[in-house]
């Protein structure tokens, strides 16, 4: 009969419990995972199975937070910290696609329509909503899911539990850096038709100097409604690729965190 006593359960659950928590910021943090559309349940079902499959690789834990609470809560919120900034790197370039999605909709007239937008549970314009999609289809064909999990196993060997905080300043200049990024990103995906579309107001202003008799607030909107339409459909290989090159600088980023290269 095998005897399992309360203290070699407490360690076996401890040694649980540190992934566990990382794993679960990172997977509320991360794009996809994230999603409202993602059962609680499952989230923390995965958080569950990612600590137990990487829990033999790692080094040994704090146990002596077992018997304090203040340290136990502090390499708590330390694991959370440290899942939280894993995934906001990722979290940083699907912005830059909303930000893409609301500059483009508001030219062409559609800042009005509303969608809900399932990453971020909030109500965003219609287009942001739809790139949105376009980008988390490009994100799950690069395996950008699995490249999180994998920088979630290495953050152990670069962010062990203990008492030592070993992200400094450094890190957090990187990140802010990363995020000082979002709107160059994002005007960059938006560049092709916003081009087409500033063109095409350019031109309605000229005609309404023209001819003043004509209700340029009539004309206009289809006009810029069809010319954004068109602009999508031409420009979508070059908003694809912005849309992979700012994926994968996230991705870096959060590789960089972990010591990759």
């Amino acid at each position: 009969m095998i005897d399992i006593g309360s203290v070699r359960l407490g360690v076996w659950i401890a040694a649980l419990w540190w992934p566990f928590l990382r794993a679960l910021s990172l997977l509320s943090t991360a794009p996809v995972f994230s999603s409202p559309d993602v059962p609680k349940r499952l989230r923390i079902g995965l958080a569950i199975f990612l600590a137990v499959v990487i829990q033999p690789l790692l080094p040994n834990m704090a146990a002596s937070a077992r018997n304090s609470w203040a340290l136990f809560l502090m390499l708590s919120l330390q694991q959370v910290l440290v899942g939280v900034i894993l995934g906001f790197a990722v979290r940083i370039a699907f912005a830059a696609v909303n930000f893409a999605g609301a500059v483009i909709g508001l030219e062409m007239g559609l800042g009005f329509a509303t969608l809900f937008d399932p990453q971020n549970g909030v109500k965003v314009p219609t287009l942001s909503s739809f790139l949105a999609l376009f980008g988390v289809l490009i994100f799950l064909a690069m395996n950008g899911h699995l490249i999180l999990i994998v920088a979630f196993a290495k953050s152990f060997g670069v962010a062990p539990v203990g008492l030592t905080w070993h992200y400094g300043a450094d890190t957090w200049y990187a990140l802010v850096r990363w995020g000082g990024q979002l709107f160059l990103l994002g005007l960059a995906m938006a560049l092709p038709v916003l081009t087409l579309l500033v063109a095409a107001n350019l031109a309605l202003g000229v005609l309404a100097k023209v001819a003043p008799q004509l209700n340029i607030f009539v004309v206009g909107f289809p006009v810029l409604l069809l010319l954004g339409l068109a602009g999508l459909y031409l420009a979508a290989p070059l908003m694809g690729q912005a849309m992979l090159s700012a994926l994968q600088g996230g991705l870096r980023v959060t590789g960089l965190l972990v010591g990759a290269r």
